[in-house]
């Protein structure tokens, strides 16, 4: 006996095509959305590290340019300290040169020699003075060309003036202070101390 089929096999078939092709697009969908969810977690992530590291650079930004700030404030204080310890080594060195130059100029002040004032600006003397005769004033010369402290005497001015009706020679002269190493005799290289 022959069996003939009846059923709608075709629209059985159509309707098992679109439960699978539903099914599939669902799992699709949920593929999709489960790959788009797991993208979005990732970036999101690797933004929030990213701005963890970036906020971590500014603080630590923040800290060096404090160091820095802290380094050029004690660079400072430092070039102040050698500035004045340059200024307390110089003044050490110099401080015996008045006392050299306060009695050579009691040694070698002639007789009718009056000073008026005298000023030093480093190793120049500026001297300013009254003398009795302008021969005094060059023997007053050639006693500081002959100071193993002093030396280089220049005269600038000398004139005529009264002084409690007198006559006196007003002058100024300059000269220079020497080392004391300059001034000191060298040791001959045999000699004992």
């Amino acid at each position: 006996m022959i069996r003939v089929n009846l059923l709608p096999h075709r629209a059985e078939k159509r309707r098992a095509r679109q439960l699978q092709f539903t099914i599939l697009s669902g799992i699709s969908l949920l593929v999709g959305v489960l790959i788009v969810a797991f993208v979005h977690v990732a970036i999101n992530t690797q933004i929030s590290y990213q701005e963890r590291r970036n906020a971590y650079l500014k603080d630590e930004i923040v800290e060096l340019d404090k160091q820095i700030a802290e380094i050029k404030k004690l660079r400072e204080q430092t070039q102040s300290l050698l500035a004045r310890k340059t200024v307390v080594e110089d003044l050490q060195s110099t401080r015996s040169s008045v006392v050299h130059l306060l009695d050579q100029m009691l040694r070698i002040l002639p007789d009718g020699v009056y000073l008026r004032s005298v000023k030093q600006a480093g190793n120049k003397i500026s001297v300013v003075g009254y003398a009795q005769s302008n021969a005094r004033v060059s023997t007053l010369m050639r006693a500081i060309e002959d100071s193993p402290w002093l030396d280089s005497p220049t005269l600038l001015e000398i004139h005529a003036s009264t002084s409690a009706g007198a006559r006196l020679s007003e002058f100024s002269l300059n000269f220079n202070l020497t080392k004391q190493e300059a001034a000191l005799p060298a040791k001959p290289v045999g000699a004992k101390g």
